[in-house]
């Protein structure tokens, strides 16, 4: 039996061209590049120029995301932008990105999950394809998480950077078994009882202001490798794999000790997890496509590989999503 699959064509980035060093900040904060890597595997992030918004950046990946399928924007139906770091309170940050890519057709909106917003927004994509309301779609992942940083904050300023990736689906068939090419299952969870161990301490509706992050960090992380852990069992499940049959995990690059204890679960080789945080820093909701990007671009991940993708952030929110390369 025939079954509609969204295929993966094109991905891009794009990271601001300012990097900040851990060094950099210990002139600004108490803290140390010792401190720092021993704790999270940060060794650097890219923060956006003062002039470059979350919409500069979702262009950029876009526009290369695009050019690596062969796509026109006009040939997108749909757009899916995922970031915590909007513009404007309104319209959707995924307005300004349609019209830079002569997009004049079909419809495009943000969604709010944070740190995993690029798997939520691709299994909304996915969703639209599978039902047939849309062809091609443009899945972002863009933050400027540097403009809620509070730069004398030293438990939170060091884990995070900037930066935006994209890709682009193409409906697609398959058989309906695992070895189709696409995107083979996805699934995502929250659980609102957490929202306060990472949040920010403003909103429009509150303080009227964006406010800063906050995080207690410990809970975070105690939640981070059980909900992810959970998840990616639930993905291997739906589709009868196990995780022996995985060649690359993209995970959320929150902190290596969570990447290191999530595969460590699993029995799963840590050089078969693909690592950017060291350079990028945590990019919420962009972090793993520039990840994925990162594994596209070295020639790791090709043609006919097992990707699982996966991330935990606030709300608390949490997924995964299983793709035949």
């Amino acid at each position: 039996m025939s079954v509609v699959r969204s295929i993966i064509s094109g991905c891009g980035s794009y990271l601001p061209e300012r990097i900040v060093t851990n060094e950099e900040l210990a002139e600004r904060v108490d803290t140390s590049d010792e401190w720092i890597v021993g704790r999270t595997g940060i060794r650097q992030r890219h923060i956006a120029a003062d002039d470059e918004l979350t919409s500069d950046l979702a262009i950029r990946a876009s526009q290369e995301a695009l050019a690596a399928a062969g796509v026109e924007g006009a040939e997108i139906d749909v757009i899916v932008l995922a970031t915590s770091t909007p513009d404007q309170t309104m319209p959707a940050t995924a307005a300004k990105v349609q019209a830079a890519i002569g997009m004049d057709d079909g419809f495009a909106f943000d969604v709010q999950a944070v740190c995993s917003g690029f798997i939520f927004a691709l299994a909304v994509a996915d969703n639209f394809i599978r039902a047939g309301q849309a062809e091609r779609a443009l899945v972002i992942g863009a933050e400027t998480f540097s403009r809620i940083m509070d730069w004398e904050d030293r438990s939170t300023c060091v884990l995070f950077g900037d930066g935006a990736g994209a890709v682009i689906l193409e409906a697609g068939s398959g058989d309906g078994t695992p070895a189709d090419r696409g995107i083979l299952t996805s699934h995502l969870h929250s659980d609102g009882r957490h929202h306060d161990i990472l949040c920010t301490d403003g909103g429009v509706s509150s303080t009227r202001t964006a406010g800063f992050l906050r995080m207690r960090g410990r809970e975070v992380f105690r939640h981070a490798v059980t909900n992810l852990s959970s998840v990616i069992t639930e993905a291997l499940e739906a589709t009868g794999l196990t995780a022996e049959d995985i060649d690359w995990i993209v995970p959320h690059q929150a902190n290596k000790r969570i990447l290191d204890g999530t595969a460590k679960k699993f029995g799963i080789s840590p050089d078969k997890v693909i690592i950017t945080i060291d350079k990028h820093a945590n990019t919420s909701a962009a972090s793993v496509p520039l990840a994925l990007k990162s594994a596209l671009d070295d020639g790791r991940i090709k043609r006919g590989d097992l990707v699982l993708m996966e991330a935990m952030g606030a709300g608390l929110t949490w997924g995964a999503a299983l793709v035949r390369w």
